[in-house]
């Protein structure tokens, strides 16, 4: 059924904007280029293909993609760490991120043209989870515990720099305020080929590992006893995870609480069972991320950043949240 809901919210979203396109038209268009049949769009606008296929499909499904992979790695990183609270932003990667973007738009830097910030946030992302990784096994315990609290260090130590940064970028801090409120505008066709392979890839790693998955949320003693090694598959999972998140934060800028609000809407749903809330995970993230850009960019009358949208939900629920695990802890 979320599978029908998204293809449904696809169709919606690319006829809705500023030029209306029928939503047969878009279907047409859709079947056309997938078929090759061009005899299906020979009496429409010209106008028409060129707006669906060219300027809103890749940032309709830029969303949908970053949506899956965000929703995909909270659900893992709330797996592996045994936390309610965590999501991909745990970590640090998303400071890492915003850190390279940051160097990037401060310093003009264009050695690979329009991917360089993308690059660059890709780049500082899996800096900081190595530096992470490297603080939390230093100590010799790669519990969940010292794995956040090396995160929170981290991160604040990178949130110090991109505010040094935007102190010093004089006349570029408008251009890099506005990357780190996340946004889908201006999205092209190889972008989303970009972050679609990694999310395929760490989708697929994440599917194959859910039963090993279930067996870790037992614990780690009792996952050892049925042969699973709980400290491989932990870091086979937060890597696969991070990589995620940071390809999708490379692409989109910072969007958070996608990957803390989607896990625990669809355990309501499937339960804790990783082989069915992978999956599920996916499809809810891409619907509620493209409904969300589909709102401010069609909807509103002025496009708000997509991050600003999924803080003023995500925030209130995180609160909520919050306040159910301090209650339970006091029963």
């Amino acid at each position: 059924m979320l599978a029908l809901l998204l293809a449904m919210e696809i169709v919606l979203a690319t006829g809705s904007g500023f030029i209306q396109v029928s939503y047969p038209d878009v279907v047409r268009i859709l079947a056309a280029r997938l078929s090759g049949a061009e005899g299906l769009i020979s009496r429409l606008d010209e106008l028409a293909p060129v707006v669906v296929l060219e300027v809103r499909l890749p940032r309709i499904l830029a969303a949908a993609v970053v949506g899956c992979g965000l929703a995909v790695s909270g659900t893992i990183f709330q797996g592996i760490l045994l936390n309610p609270l965590a999501d991909p932003y745990t970590l640090g990667v998303s400071s890492g991120a915003a850190f390279g973007a940051a160097m990037a738009l401060w310093l003009n830097l264009a050695v690979i043209g329009a991917w360089s910030v993308p690059l660059f946030a890709f780049a500082g992302a899996l800096g900081t989870l190595l530096v992470v990784i490297w603080l939390t096994a230093s100590s010799g315990d790669l519990s969940s515990a010292s794995l956040i609290l090396s995160g929170i260090i981290v991160a604040a130590i990178l949130s110090a720099g991109v505010s040094f940064i935007k102190y010093l970028a004089g006349e570029e801090v408008s251009i890099i305020i506005f990357w780190l409120m996340g946004s889908f505008a201006s999205k092209t066709w190889t972008e989303v080929g970009m972050v679609a392979a990694v999310v395929g890839a760490g989708l697929a790693i994440t599917l194959f590992f859910g039963r090993d998955l279930n067996l870790l949320a037992l614990g780690s003693r009792t996952a050892g006893s049925l042969g699973i090694s709980p400290t491989r598959l932990s870091m086979t999972m937060l890597v696969s995870a991070s990589l995620m998140a940071a390809a999708c934060v490379a692409v989109s800028g910072i969007i958070g609480f996608v990957g803390l609000l989607v896990p625990h809407m669809v355990r309501f749903i499937t339960g804790p069972d990783h082989r069915r809330l992978i999956p599920t995970a996916a499809l809810a993230g891409a619907c509620l991320l493209l409904l969300a850009d589909t709102v401010t960019r069609a909807i509103l009358p002025q496009e708000v950043p997509i991050g600003v949208i999924t803080a003023l939900i995500g925030g209130p629920f995180f609160c909520v949240i919050y306040r159910r695990r301090q209650r339970h802890r006091r029963d």
